[in-house]
């Protein structure tokens, strides 16, 4: 490395590694490739975070703790606030969902069995991303295993039955252009593991539009040429860390949409799988608002808008802190609008969640919260964050003077300055 020349006040590290480095260095670092969870800035350090500069205000006068105090003829208490939620067409013990995380190789078999078993056991929804199907197929090779799809749908189930949630909660499949190519919807809806979900009106399918890690851009992974190789047909690849690496960079296709494509793909959808509830998932472009509108009226139970600071996967690095609108913009672009809104990005704990809600959400998503907790404690880390949550989500509501989740409002929240 040279050493004569220096540029005080500009990024030249930077700039070194990019000259040492080339295309590679658009992304983060090779060595936490499947152990690291990407995302936008630190929380607390990103400007356009509206979520984080809002604050909860309670008010003086609570004419709904007075309703309360005589329905229950005493004092109400944050323990008497009800959280059970209606989650696109499922019906939730929580108003929280486990995210999508799909292929990418931190959502490994055991973290995301994991994650479907504890998710089952609190009754809330769980999201199987995309792309599972075409790097690792429908079917294992050897009978004795299952396939990481069917697998995290068999353990949610399970711990369903067992836990007493055969009403509660759903499972929801992800589909993208790839997933598409693979007919990974065809697949689950005759698969006989899934007939007890289909059965009692808890299985979903959602439609991936983008994802708030690298908006308009579709999966990026990291694979070993050998890998590469047997994917070939499904995925292209990049030389983006040099001919001589043993590895490469999978790209998929973020598909293509415009309002009529978005409408005739939901009424597709309808038409063709009419026992499951039809999901659909935007990034967070500049026109939200409308690509929501969009998939309402078309028949969408449901949509999920994944804001920019959310994401679990593998992403370029300016996508992370630079590009995409901030969740809480997207909530405020969409307002209230009676239809099932899900949010997504950077939940973990009650006053963000109960931010996006009070904003316009029916529920919010955990994703790399969720596969931290199960690889902290893959028996019961799910669960254990899920309650700190719970008692967080009741607490501040009791504060608000509200007794139910959809009992929030925008009057909840005050925003910061424009």
């Amino acid at each position: 490395m040279s050493t004569v020349l220096s540029a005080t006040g500009f990024p030249e590290e930077q700039v070194r590694h990019r000259a040492r480095h080339g295309a590679a260095a658009a992304f983060p670092a090779l060595e936490g490739y499947g152990s690291g969870l990407l995302g936008a800035v630190p929380a607390g350090q990103d400007p356009y975070d509206l979520l984080e500069r809002a604050r909860i205000v309670p008010p003086v006068f609570m004419p709904e703790r007075l309703k309360k105090l005589i329905e229950l003829a005493r004092e109400p208490l944050y323990t008497d606030v009800e959280l059970d939620a209606a989650v696109g067409g499922f019906a939730s013990r929580l108003p929280l969902y486990v995210s999508a995380f799909g292929s990418t190789q931190v959502a490994s078999r055991d973290l995301g069995e994991a994650a479907g078993r504890q998710a089952g056991r609190l009754g809330i929804p769980m999201v199987i991303g995309e792309n599972v199907v075409p790097v690792n197929g429908y079917r294992a090779a050897a009978e004795a295993e299952v396939s990481p799809l069917l697998g995290r749908i068999a353990a949610y189930t399970q711990a369903a039955a067992a836990g007493g949630n055969e009403e509660f909660g759903g499972v929801v499949v992800q589909q993208s252009t790839e997933d598409a190519d693979a007919e990974v919807w065809n697949l689950v809806y005759s698969d006989p593991v899934c007939e007890p979900l289909l059965a009692s009106g808890r299985l979903a399918f959602e439609l991936k539009v983008g994802q708030g890690a690298k908006p308009g851009l579709g999966g990026l992974t990291v694979l070993g040429r050998e890998a590469a190789g047997r994917v070939a047909e499904q995925y292209a690849t990049d030389e983006v860390f040099g001919a001589g690496d043993e590895r490469v960079l999978r790209i998929s296709s973020p598909g293509t949409f415009t309002e009529e494509i978005l409408r005739q793909q939901i009424r597709l959808m309808r038409n063709n799988f009419p026992r499951v509830k039809v999901w659909v998932k935007l990034h967070p472009g500049r026109d939200v608002a409308l690509a929501a509108a969009t998939a309402w009226a078309a028949g969408a139970d449901s949509v999920t808008v994944d804001g920019a600071e959310g994401g679990t996967a593998w992403a370029p690095s300016g996508f992370l802190g630079q590009v995409g609108l901030p969740l809480g913009e997207c909530l405020t672009r969409i307002g209230r609008t009676g239809n099932c809104l899900l949010a997504s990005g950077r939940m973990w704990e009650g006053t963000r969640a109960v931010k996006a809600l009070a904003l316009g959400a029916h529920a919010v998503g955990l994703g790399r919260a969720a596969l931290l907790a199960v690889d902290e404690d893959a028996g019961d880390g799910l669960v254990r964050l899920v309650e700190s949550i719970a008692l967080e989500l009741r607490l501040l509501i009791s504060a608000l003077g509200k007794y139910r989740a959809d009992a929030l409002d925008a009057k909840d929240v005050l925003l910061p300055p424009t």
